[in-house]
């Protein structure tokens, strides 16, 4: 076992310093819960009859004994998604599971769940961001009933688990394990499936074709299996420890799938009688910075520079990019999965998959093994794979030490690249964060004249019209939190990778997201201070010349003295008004309003109160991160 990289130790020291006072007051309130006995020995009779009113008669009579633990299932089932559609039958694969050793487990609660490929470039999508924190909300109406000794969490998609996570923390005095549904068999081949939709955006081919593409590619239940933030969502849960080892990515509908369920209910159970593996103390600064590098590592999605700022600050734990920035300057990129590459993540699994990934990184000093996992103390669990035996038991084996498509995946010793897939650009224009992976090294440097835009309407129309042909840096602002809930901009990729193919040199820049399926043209996104909170972008003109330049971590201005004086460019009324109603966002406007930037996660969770009646201001957010302990 190699020391742990002087980097990845620098960086961790200085997060487990700037979060001493948060973390301290976080452990402090889930040691106050847990010591308070389990929720439901506080229970009245009449409180814990009604939990339990309708349940078989078994259950009742396993409850009534108040000394069996009850599992608190958290779903975010429906039948829309097809990642999620698999969770119908979950519960029942639960109960049974917990009958077996003397236990109940019942749905605590719903939660939202919605699907960024059917809202991608609909209104709807003005929701999706916030709808992290709705489902951290809902996590939390769930598991209040305090009738729980564990915690089952059923999610997968791209909001979803973060939502779950953040939530689930609030009851980190519980022991919380996350059972994934896995992901749909391979359908066309990605490459295949980003050439009909490039013809398509140049009108070479028409809406049926184009639909048959995609009913090709996403074809059954289970997760897309692109590398985008879903799927990077599985591979995090299991290296931060919450997953049963290389449960992400077995297909739904499988008798392994049904066994690593059941088990994860059991391991929960056990958990709960044992008094070990809470969720508080297997989140920590050690296995959010193993989350990070395992990201980097693999190449994964963008959307995680805000997510795992969010679900750290739950944790009472303060992370900003220039930790990430810093992590992947010294973590290798050990994984081409689309659109990083051409191969899918189920090809990524039978090359070795997370297993494989895990052992390298630890075996290498490149993640903390003196961690607590929801298996126990260390990572060695996490090199092991499932697997049914000619009994159709479960069982665990080693996961391969070599891997078995250099293609896909690699030893630390001979990388795809040096350094990780993420990377802070700061300037004259603010910070954001570029994902230089699926980019090649040819085309990430680019300076040229912006193009600015308000809306992704009026920069695609843009594109059709031939007003884009040329070496330009595409400007999309009023997309940032505070706008319009920061939508993702997915359409725009395929109009953008058709210029950069056409020969020009291409960049886009905006205070908005880019999908976790983003890939081979240069993006900064995120862009912090964002336009509408008076952000510099706001201040960028037609023709203004923008240098990118990842490498150097730049994103400067080039040649504008003028650029400080100019006054910010104001909204116009009409999408002000479209971002502020229908489609459910004037539900929202509470949100927009005391929504953090996406440095500090873009959630509503850790806003500032308000001053007090008096006039004194109440006690300040603990999470707000104090630059002063860097210095």
């Amino acid at each position: 076992m190699t020391d742990l990289h002087p980097t990845i130790r620098a960086v961790t020291d200085r997060i487990i310093a700037r979060s001493r006072d948060t973390r301290a007051d976080y452990l402090r309130r889930m040691d106050e819960a847990a010591t308070s006995r389990p929720g439901r020995a506080k229970l009245s009779c009449a409180n814990w009859a009604h939990a339990f009113a309708g349940a078989p008669v078994r259950d009742k009579l396993t409850a009534m004994t108040g000394s069996q633990p009850n599992l608190g299932i958290v779903t975010a089932y429906n039948d829309m998604l097809s990642a999620h559609q698999p969770f119908e039958r979950f519960p029942e694969v639960v109960r049974q599971a917990v009958r077996e050793v003397n236990a109940t487990a019942q749905v605590a609660g719903g939660t939202p769940a919605m699907c960024d490929g059917v809202t991608q470039g609909r209104p709807g999508m003005e929701l999706s961001l916030f709808s992290r924190d709705v489902i951290a909300m809902s996590t939390a109406v769930a598991l209040t009933h305090d009738a729980f000794d564990a915690a089952l969490c059923l999610g997968v998609c791209d909001k979803i688990v973060p939502g779950l996570f953040m939530g689930s923390l609030a009851f980190g005095h519980l022991p919380v394990v996350f059972a994934p549904a896995g992901p749909m068999p391979s359908g066309i081949p990605n490459a295949e499936k980003a050439r009909v939709r490039a013809l398509y955006a140049q009108n070479k081919v028409d809406r049926a074709t184009l639909l048959e593409s995609e009913v090709a590619s996403y074809h059954s239940p289970g997760t897309c299996t692109f590398y985008g933030t879903a799927n990077s969502n599985q591979m995090m849960m299991e290296v931060i420890g919450l997953h049963l080892p290389s449960t992400a990515f077995v297909h739904p509908d499988t008798g392994l799938r049904d066994a690593l369920t059941a088990a994860a209910a059991k391991r929960a159970v056990e958990l709960a009688r044992s008094g070990e593996g809470r969720m508080s103390r297997v989140v920590d600064e050690k296995s959010i910075v193993n989350a990070i590098i395992a990201l980097l590592a693999t190449g994964g999605s963008t959307n995680h520079a805000i997510h795992l700022v969010a679900m750290a600050r739950a944790a009472g734990v303060l992370i900003d990019w220039t930790d990430m920035d810093e992590l992947s300057s010294a973590t290798p990129l050990l994984a081409r999965v689309y659109p990083n590459g051409s191969a899918d993540v189920n090809a990524f699994q039978a090359a070795g998959g997370v297993a494989f990934v895990v052992r390298e990184l630890a075996e290498n000093g490149h993640l903390h093994t003196d961690v607590t996992t929801v298996m126990g103390e260390g990572l060695q669990a996490y090199y092991q794979e499932p697997m049914l035996d000619e009994d159709g038991q479960l069982v665990w084996r080693d996961g391969v030490s070599e891997s078995l498509d250099t293609d896909i995946l690699r030893p630390v010793s001979d990388p795809f690249q040096r350094d990780g897939g993420l990377r802070l650009v700061e300037g004259a224009l603010g910070r954001a964060v570029i994902k230089v992976s699926a980019v090649k090294p040819e085309h990430r440097v680019v300076e040229a004249p912006a193009a600015v835009f308000d809306t992704q309407e009026s920069a695609l129309e843009a594109f059709r019209e031939g007003k884009l042909n040329r070496d330009v840096i595409v400007v999309l602002r009023f997309q940032g939190p505070k706008a319009n809930g920061m939508p993702e901009l997915h359409s725009l990729s395929p109009a953008l990778g058709i210029l950069q193919d056409r020969g020009f040199k291409v960049a886009f820049v905006t205070d908005g997201r880019m999908s976790g399926a983003s890939g081979k043209t240069p993006a900064a996104i995120h862009l912090s201070p964002e336009a509408l909170a008076g952000g510099p972008l706001a201040r960028v003109r037609d023709g203004d010349l923008i240098r990118l330049d990842p490498d150097k971590g730049e994103l400067t201005l080039v040649d504008c003295p003028d650029f400080a004086d100019r006054p910010c460019a104001a909204r116009v009324d009409t999408h002000l008004q479209a971002a502020s109603w229908g489609y459910g966002r004037e539900l929202f406007g509470a949100f927009r309003h005391v929504v953090g930037s996406a440095e500090e996660g873009a959630s509503v969770c850790f806003a500032q109160p308000p001053a007090g009646p008096s006039g004194i201001d109440t006690p300040p957010d603990p999470n707000v991160v104090d630059r002063t302990m860097d210095a």
